[in-house]
């Protein structure tokens, strides 16, 4: 069953340039590389909720797991922490539409 992996951060004040030339040169190429089909990308405006969410697609649990125990994976994670902070990511059976 394909399951969807949901991350959430906020950008860190001031650093805001850096985190976007950050996911767009090297965090979204690398998801990609590494197999996660990203699937949506959305913005806080307004309220007390993370200020960014991001998912991905994978084909199923146990491949998930293999991915996300990847070196690069983990390298990528600690390249991101540079520009946010209050990460979190869950793995969720997949169904279309929005998911938190």
């Amino acid at each position: 069953m394909p399951v969807k992996l949901i991350m959430t951060w906020d950008i860190l004040p001031n650093h805001e340039q850096e985190y976007f030339d950050f996911l767009v040169r090297e965090f979204v190429p690398s998801l990609n590389r590494l197999g996660f089909e990203l699937s949506d990308a959305w913005a806080t405006i307004y309220g007390d909720q993370p200020q960014v969410q991001i998912s991905a697609l994978l084909p199923n649990e146990s491949e998930a797991e293999q991915r996300m125990a990847k070196p690069e994976w983990m390298e990528l994670k600690e390249k991101l922490q540079q520009f946010i902070q209050n990460f979190e990511c869950k793995l969720v059976p997949a169904r279309q539409g929005f998911q938190f």
